[in-house]
């Protein structure tokens, strides 16, 4: 989309934003242990909590692709949508960020909308 969008190739040694550049290995480690605490939280918290679950899953899908692409790609990850108004342009970023990103958006969301045991425990008794 001429003066809006285009695809590029972009290989990004660090995180969001280039963040802790050239770090692969606390890179790598980080998304492990993010990895493990996903499923942790996933497993532990119970059914009635959908959204939080699409959350996750979206978080969790972020989190292995950009994971794989900095395991099978020499600590790179491949980044590919500019998006851009004239001559400016957001920094380029992939579907595993957008991911990233619409996962912890609404795990945010959901967490404001989504009642509290302990509210819906008190406001039986009144």
């Amino acid at each position: 989309i001429d003066g809006f969008l285009r695809f590029i190739i972009a290989l990004n040694d660090g995180a969001a934003f280039s963040t802790f550049a050239g770090k692969a290995y606390l890179l790598t480690a980080i998304s492990v242990v993010a990895l493990m605490v996903v499923f942790g939280v996933f497993l532990f918290s119970g059914t009635q909590y959908r959204s939080i679950h699409i959350a996750l899953g979206l978080f969790t899908g972020g989190i292995c692709g950009n994971l794989y692409d900095r395991i099978f790609n020499d600590g790179l990850v491949r980044d590919f949508i500019d998006v851009y108004i004239g001559d400016k342009h957001w920094p380029t970023f992939n579907v595993a960020d957008s991911l990233l990103c619409i996962g912890v958006g609404l795990l945010i969301v959901s967490t404001f909308l989504t009642e509290k045991p302990s509210q819906k425990h008190a406001q039986q008794h009144k």
